[in-house]
């Protein structure tokens, strides 16, 4: 089996951290291993909520990445910028004078060009790098992962110039069902508009679409009855065993005989925490006081982070940290914390809240994949993410079983090991195999066909 070209291409790719990068940065370090020859394109100032330099040096070495330039706005400005266009401020700020006519206008001006969503200002340099690497490492597929999901406009302008060249696209979130009204940049007719456009133009123009969950694979199928089935595939996220093993729990820890759960991970509208803040104040004072609650990640909306504060003395807030110091975190938490109102789409902290062994508090979208995965691998306890009462139930139990976990806590270990990065890349390999195999029959077939018609 000879080895296979392929281009990934990536706006986020590490030293950018945070869950985004994740998925791209597992496949390139196991790729290779598969037989992969593998070119990355990314942004070289890729707006990211931090930096993760270790995510960057477990990248193989034989792996060519490639960082263009974009003129995407930094991270900080977009997040100022799509608090005023959404209305999502902090409760003083929304009574300041001029607030109402700076937010029309920006709303209007990003609607209009910057669809779907700010990094489509980066598709014209990652063509003109990928149509440079297609031809000088003769690539035998693109592999391309959103979000941003600007990048699905990728497919048609490559297959415009390759089309015989096999593309995958993967999706990390579903995104016309769920994604656009949880935390789409523009919601406006006119960016739906758009955003069905650029997603049917991808699925029409792709060999293969791979969704995280298969919900999600289900979702995106449905909404195109006439591709074949077998164009439609899922992959799921998954967490690197190696990693669990290096980010050990530290020996001692500031919080005493505190339960303390750990949530890693962005707040934003899909991990709206309002409902958890309100099932927590409501806890008896002698519950509330056993209890520690870490948040680590990027808080997006100053309404999100008012509400958290008024846990008190129940949280603490430490902003982004590299995954391995985030691991860490989770490893001496007595409970990971899960919040989604997302039916389709799961987070990939739920993975690494898996390798790391951790029982999961779960508030989630009851009826939802989040749900499903729990209760099949018997991660932890959940309940519906906007029903306060049981939310204040839920916390009511863990306080109570937190002396007991070792006999209560009983996760499904064979399944959950089938969610290491490296199987999951192994599994991915043979697809991009396969594809590109069916492709070169194909091909081949052609060939012949058109030598018998010429007499050749």
């Amino acid at each position: 089996m000879r080895l296979l070209n392929v281009l990934l291409i990536t706006y986020s790719f590490p030293p950018a951290g945070g869950v985004g990068v994740l998925r791209a940065a597992s496949l390139a370090r196991y790729f290779p291993a598969e037989g992969i020859q593998l070119d990355v394109i990314t942004a070289r100032n890729a707006s990211a909520v931090g930096t993760d330099s270790e995510l960057l040096n477990a990248i193989p070495s034989e792996v060519n990445i490639r960082r263009t330039i974009t003129l995407d706005i930094p991270f900080g400005v977009k997040k100022r910028i799509k608090t005023l266009i959404s209305g999502s401020m902090s409760s003083s700020a929304r009574h300041s004078a001029g607030v109402a006519a700076k937010r029309g206008f920006l709303k209007r001006t990003i609607q209009d060009i910057l669809l779907p969503d700010p990094q489509v200002m980066w598709l014209g340099v990652a063509a003109r790098a990928a149509r440079r690497v297609i031809r000088q490492k003769a690539i035998d597929l693109v592999l391309i992962t959103v979000p941003p999901f600007s990048s699905v406009l990728l497919v048609e302008i490559l297959r415009k110039e390759f089309p015989r060249l096999p593309i995958v696209v993967d999706f990390r979130d579903e995104w016309l069902s769920t994604t656009i009204d949880l935390v789409s940049f523009s919601r406006s007719e006119r960016a739906r508009r758009v955003a069905h456009s650029a997603e049917a133009g991808a699925v029409a123009n792709s060999n293969a679409i791979v969704a995280v969950t298969e919900a999600a694979r289900r979702e995106i199928r449905a909404r195109y009855p006439l591709e074949p089935e077998d164009k439609f595939h899922m992959i799921p996220n998954g967490f690197d065993a190696v990693k669990m093993h290096r980010a050990e729990p530290a020996a001692t820890t500031t919080h005493g005989d505190k339960i303390v759960v750990t949530y890693v991970g962005t707040i934003y509208g899909s991990t709206d925490p309002t409902w958890l803040v309100q099932a927590l104040l409501s806890l008896p004072d002698e519950v509330k006081s056993r209890f520690i609650l870490r948040f680590i990640g990027h808080i997006e909306e100053p309404r999100f982070r008012e509400a958290l504060l008024q846990l008190g003395g129940m949280v603490e807030l430490s902003g982004f940290l590299p995954q391995n110091v985030a691991l860490a975190a989770v490893m001496e938490s007595d409970y990971a914390l899960l919040i989604t109102h997302d039916p389709l789409n799961v987070a990939a902290k739920f993975y690494d809240y898996l390798g790391a062994g951790k029982p999961i508090l779960a508030t989630v979208h009851a009826g939802g994949e989040v749900q499903r995965l729990m209760d099949e691998l018997r991660a932890g306890w959940w309940v519906n993410s906007r029903d306060v009462e049981g939310i204040r139930r839920l916390f009511i139990d863990a306080g109570a079983r937190a002396g007991s976990l070792a006999k209560e806590f009983n996760p499904d270990a064979d399944k959950i090991a089938q969610y290491e990065r490296e199987i999951l890349a192994q599994r991915y390999a043979r697809l991009l195999y396969t594809i590109v195999g069916v492709q070169r029959a194909c091909d081949l077939h052609a060939l012949a066909v058109q030598s018998a018609e010429s007499g050749e």
